[in-house]
């Protein structure tokens, strides 16, 4: 298997922390957080905007998760 970088390490540690605090917000398991980001663009997001995004706190993402989701048809409370 081929080794991954460190940089995309990074990514992905950041990601799934991502999912956990949306999940924690929103009282979802890890998995139905993980399948609405997905459906909803928000893993999109954050693997685009990764550069800027982990440099804001995890509400911050979380909020910015929910406008993203809303806009493509998500709904969470």
């Amino acid at each position: 298997m081929a080794e991954v970088s460190k940089s995309t390490q990074d990514i992905i540690n950041y990601i799934v922390a991502c999912v956990s605090e949306f999940a924690d917000r929103y009282n979802l398991s890890r998995v139905d957080a993980y399948i609405f980001l997905r459906d909803y663009k928000g893993l999109e997001y954050l693997q685009k905007f990764y550069y800027v995004e982990h440099l804001c706190s995890f509400d911050e993402t979380v909020d910015a998760l929910t406008i993203i989701c809303k806009k493509h048809g998500g709904s969470v409370s």
